[in-house]
């Protein structure tokens, strides 16, 4: 039986955003795997599909595109040994990891309800948090600042509770809650005076605080060792002052994702 551990994940959909960790596989806080001397030095998985998200953040329009992912199970870096080379024994515990999100720009040009409001450009969030993963359960807590873009800090946490209806199949229900400081919910829900006396938008101040909060159902399914599908559903409802903000009352307070798509692992031995 093998099971993928998918801990870091990179993908991208036009007009959408999305979120993901640059983690490597959790170090358990144990003797570490000790890997035969043919093991490779790099096991991760690659996903191509399609996707379809909000064109913005309060979109009831929303884009379809092509969607990557990158996933990282093993690595062998600097004499210490990260994940588990062997598929049948994940490494399971509580490790630091990177966490990334892309945010697409936000334009009039392609929005034409959003006429009189400022572009607002593309971002780039990278940060770090605690992950904890195990057969049944993972949790994650992240803290990203905008490198390109809005300059700010966010927030998320999750979890996910898994259950195994088959050897091949996986499938994970939880939680997400979103936190943007005041600066970054002024970049996608405020309406300063100027933009309301051009555009159709009242004028709003928005603060920051829990701004969405919602459910991700995903699945894994694994033709074979190296090929397998996987899919997910996402759901988030804005609240606070995101919710009130024009921009959102506009179109709609509830955010859906849904991505599916082809995974291959590979195997690398430098």
């Amino acid at each position: 039986m093998v099971r993928f551990v998918p801990v870091a994940l990179i993908a991208f959909l036009p007009g959408m955003a999305v979120a993901g960790d640059l983690s490597l596989p959790v170090e358990e806080p144990q003797p570490l795997y000790v890997a035969p001397a043919s093991s490779p030095d790099l096991i991760f998985t690659l996903r191509g599909g399609v996707a379809t998200a909000p064109d913005y953040f309060g979109s009831d329009d929303y884009t379809i595109g092509p969607d990557f992912g990158f996933s990282l199970q093993y690595a062998r870096l600097f004499g210490r040994e990260f994940g588990s080379a062997d598929p049948n024994d994940p490494r399971y515990g509580i490790g630091l990891r990177g966490s990334f999100r892309f945010v697409d720009e936000r334009t009039a040009d392609d929005n034409a309800e959003l006429a009189g409001l400022e572009d607002v450009d593309t971002s780039l969030e990278l940060g770090l948090g605690l992950g904890y993963t195990s057969y049944r359960v993972d949790a994650f807590a992240d803290m990203r600042y905008g490198v390109v873009g809005h300059e700010a800090l966010v927030g998320e946490l999750g979890a996910d509770f898994k259950v195994y209806p088959t050897d091949r199949l996986t499938l994970s229900l939880g939680p997400r809650v979103f936190v943007g400081s005041g600066k970054y919910a002024d970049t996608y829900f405020s309406v300063s005076p100027g933009e309301a006396a051009a555009s159709a938008f009242d004028a709003y101040d928005a603060d920051g605080g829990v701004l969405s909060a919602g459910l991700e159902l995903g699945a894994t399914y694994e033709l074979n060792e190296k090929w397998g599908v996987e899919g997910a559903v996402t759901w988030d409802r804005f609240t606070g002052d995101a919710e009130d903000s024009p921009i959102v009352q506009n179109g709609d307070r509830d955010q859906y994702g849904l991505r599916v798509g082809i995974t291959r692992q590979i195997t690398l031995d430098f």
